[in-house]
């Protein structure tokens, strides 16, 4: 039995995160069925995309108990027919009492018309119970209905110092065992992982998940010229295991993307003259209905990301460790902001310990509008 409203929400909020990385580019949702005294009949959530939303789950296994039932669901049900039926139909047919939804769908084909629908049978719609959680869950399919982008996710492993390499570039292994294992769990439920030329030229990295996730991340290379993609780099060894593409400016010639091509690389180029153009890159991304991608690199690219303010989400780990070293390498390069913030441009911040580390993860302070 629940004792509050919010608790069953916040219940239907735990159970939509088991969706993450099954149900992109769908958000993730979740469906909890109670009684009067707010004891559980049900409950469900989307489990894989293309298949029965959370509502229908629930549904289901409530059968006939949905009679003078409530229905809580994080997200409000879908008015249109896409992979499935519209889910505000079984709603009504369900023969709830009523209806308490968490946040209103921001694509703009819902927008309002399930609840709408739902309303107009004759059955009470509350909205907005924890209603910052339940937009948080579906962040990144909010990014990808209103700007048309991925959810990029900065991760990065430093000391406590802030160094993320040493003087001479040395940088394995700052983080620990466990810490890594996670960032392969990350690898594993995104759509894209991108790192620089630099990168791949210092570390040679495969940026693929080990053991392999749910989804198979496209592997993204920015490089204006290509160059530092050649047939002995573990990308090109592995491409059978994931794809792999490159992203230039219009700096690198005929040949250059030929060469690439030849190597069973995907190339995009953009049209910037000299660096690559990181907003073309996300809106291709977007295109492709990647929803979230996770960025791997060097401080010059993150500083980059940060600077055009398209980083949406960090991850960082904080190794027990000190290195020094006025030339050591730090997270964040670029321009950068020109003075301290007057308050926290992050939010949503969480601290867990991961092994001997710290995982820092939150949000950055932007809009979508």
């Amino acid at each position: 039995m629940f004792s509050t409203d919010i608790d069953v929400m916040q219940r239907a909020i735990r159970i939509a995160r088991t969706g993450h990385g099954l149900v992109e580019p769908n958000p993730m949702v979740g469906a909890v069925i109670v009684d009067g005294e707010r004891n559980l009949i049900a409950e469900g959530y989307h489990q894989k995309f293309g298949e029965a939303h959370a509502e229908i789950n629930a549904i289901r296994l409530a059968g006939k108990a949905t009679r003078g039932a409530d229905l809580f669901v994080t997200l409000e049900p879908c008015s249109h027919f896409g992979k499935t039926p519209p889910c505000a139909d079984a709603v009504i047919a369900a023969g709830f009492r009523r209806v308490v939804v968490g946040c209103q769908d921001p694509a703009p084909h819902v927008a309002g018309q399930g609840i709408q629908r739902i309303r107009a049978a004759g059955i009470p719609v509350e909205v907005g119970i924890c209603e910052v959680e339940a937009r948080r869950l579906i962040a990144p399919f909010e990014m990808l209905m209103i700007k048309q982008r991925p959810w990029v996710h900065a991760k990065w492993a430093m000391t406590l110092d802030g160094r993320i390499a040493t003087s001479t570039g040395h940088s394995q292994w700052i983080s620990c065992e466990q810490s890594r294992a996670w960032v392969h769990q990350l690898r594993g439920r995104v759509d894209a992982i991108i790192t620089g030329s630099g990168t791949v030229r210092a570390d040679d990295p495969l940026l693929t998940a080990r053991p392999a996730g749910a989804r198979t991340a496209l592997r993204l290379v920015i490089d204006s010229t290509g160059e530092s993609v050649t047939a002995d780099r573990k990308l090109v060894k592995t491409i059978s295991q994931a794809p792999v593409l490159v992203c230039v400016s219009r700096r690198c010639s005929d040949a250059g993307k030929s060469r690439l091509s030849d190597l069973g690389v995907e190339v995009f180029e953009t049209s910037g003259e000299g660096s690559v153009d990181l907003g073309e890159v996300l809106q291709e991304l977007g295109r492709r209905r990647c929803t979230n991608v996770m960025l791997e690199a060097g401080p010059g690219l993150f500083g980059a990301f940060f600077d055009g303010e398209l980083i949406d989400e960090v991850h960082a780990f904080v190794a027990p460790k000190l290195i020094g070293g006025e030339t050591a390498l730090s997270p964040v390069g670029g321009v950068g902001l020109p003075s301290i913030p007057g308050t926290a441009n992050l939010t949503a911040f969480r601290v867990q310990a991961c092994g001997d580390d710290f995982l820092l993860e939150a949000d950055v302070c932007r809009g979508l509008s």
